[in-house]
């Protein structure tokens, strides 16, 4: 039997905004999908960078800069090692989407015309709009692997879609609308087969469950840093060391370049060749803290703690007869519950249930594709967990729907 408890108690002690009343009522935080929420320690990591050692990185060789330099490198060897990657593998950037529009940038320059990209249909907006935008200027097709009837990839479309002609395989690991944990290993075995790149936006993923590059023996993968205890502003791009040896940076400037002539430059080691400018150094070092703090608690038990949570909300969501878009099977699902209740708006329901102190998001979850297109929705409501919710707070939001329906006289 898996151990899926947890000291929640005193883990939410780490969480001051948890005492935070909302229309006077506890606030029971369901919208872990968009953003998570940042423990103290995470908030004592910044705040002592700006307090104690507030300088830029990599240039100076006072004390402050070269204690700033110290604890930015070591960030990165945290986050490293936290995907079983290695230091010059692993590259800061802004957030998962501005690692997918980097690798869009830079890897499409190389594709001709009648090459392929391919995708899936529950990918987010920043895993379509920058290769669907410059694959219109290279006349390459952008094709979109199905989602089936038990809400999962259609494994059998993939191996049609995935073909010579595709250059690049891209998808989620994590669904951030129906939860499913998609079989990126296998997905990357066929794109492995003819020689495409493999990509997986882990920005679902990385913050749930143990993930590990080398395992999946992804090309490239990509997360942000405030979906998993971190800052804003701060993600990741994990590539492997000779697809970025290959590849040119996609930002030029201060620190990416080891010689700068008036005729040519010479570009910096990695990962610091794709690192231009004075970074979020504040939000790497908070990024790292977050890191730790996740390790303590232990992905496993997280992940094991959420399966249980989870199990626990569909049934109860089940019982308030509410229809939840997930998969079937719940190994194959993570801790977010896209649902709607007939007769309602979900923009209504994510009001009514604010009344009650819950809060959840609203709306087509940055995926229109797959929620107007595949599950015919204007917009859907969703609630998603992190370790420190409880079934206490799943409760509460039954207690929301329900009274949410009564105003609606809804049975």
């Amino acid at each position: 039997m898996k151990n899926h408890m947890l000291d929640v108690g005193n883990i939410i002690k780490d969480f001051a905004i948890l005492n935070k009343r909302i229309n006077g009522k506890r606030l029971v935080y369901l919208d872990n999908a968009a953003t998570s929420l940042t423990p103290e320690p995470v908030l004592e990591a910044m705040n002592e960078y700006y307090r104690s050692y507030n300088a830029n990185v990599h240039r100076s060789i006072h004390t402050l800069g070269e204690k700033a330099t110290k604890e930015y490198v070591e960030a990165h060897k945290k986050v490293a090692d936290f995907i079983n990657a290695d230091l010059e593998e692993t590259i800061f950037t802004k957030g998962a989407t501005e690692s997918l529009n980097a690798l869009a940038y830079c890897l499409m320059k190389d594709l001709k015309e009648g090459d392929e990209v391919v995708l899936s249909e529950m990918e987010h907006h920043s895993n379509i709009v920058p290769w669907q935008q410059l694959a219109k200027n290279k006349n390459v097709k952008v094709k979109y692997i199905c989602v089936n009837d038990d809400y999962e990839l259609d494994l059998e479309h993939a191996r049609e879609l995935i073909n010579k002609k595709t250059k690049i395989v891209s998808v989620m690991h994590v669904s951030n609308v129906l939860g499913t944990i998609n079989d990126v290993k296998e997905i990357g075995g066929l794109a492995k087969n003819v020689g495409a790149v493999f990509i997986v936006d882990s920005a679902q993923g990385a913050p749930h469950f143990s993930v590990d590059v080398k395992e999946i023996d992804c090309d490239f993968l990509c997360f942000s840093g405030h979906k998993m205890l971190g800052p804003t502003g701060i993600g990741v791009l994990y590539g492997k060391k000779k697809m970025l040896e290959k590849l040119n940076p996609f930002l030029f400037g201060g620190e990416m370049i080891r010689e700068v002539n008036f005729e040519e430059s010479k570009w910096n080691d990695l990962p610091w060749k794709f690192e231009a400018g004075t970074p979020n150094i504040a939000g790497g070092i908070g990024l790292g803290a977050a890191v730790d703090y996740l390790r303590k608690i232990g992905m496993e038990r997280i992940r094991n703690y959420e399966e249980h949570l989870t199990a626990y909300a569909f049934k109860k969501l089940k019982e308030a007869g509410v229809l939840v878009y997930c998969a079937k099977d719940a190994r194959k699902r993570g801790g977010v519950m896209t649902f709607k209740i007939d007769g309602m708006h979900a923009h209504d329901v994510a009001a009514l249930l604010d009344k009650e102190g819950v809060a959840i998001r609203a709306g087509h979850m940055c995926a229109m594709p797959l929620v107007n297109k595949i599950l015919k929705e204007n917009a859907l409501c969703r609630a998603s967990l992190y370790f420190y919710n409880t079934t206490g707070d799943i409760d509460t939001l039954i207690i929301g729907i329900k009274k949410a329906k009564e105003v609606f006289q809804i049975a």
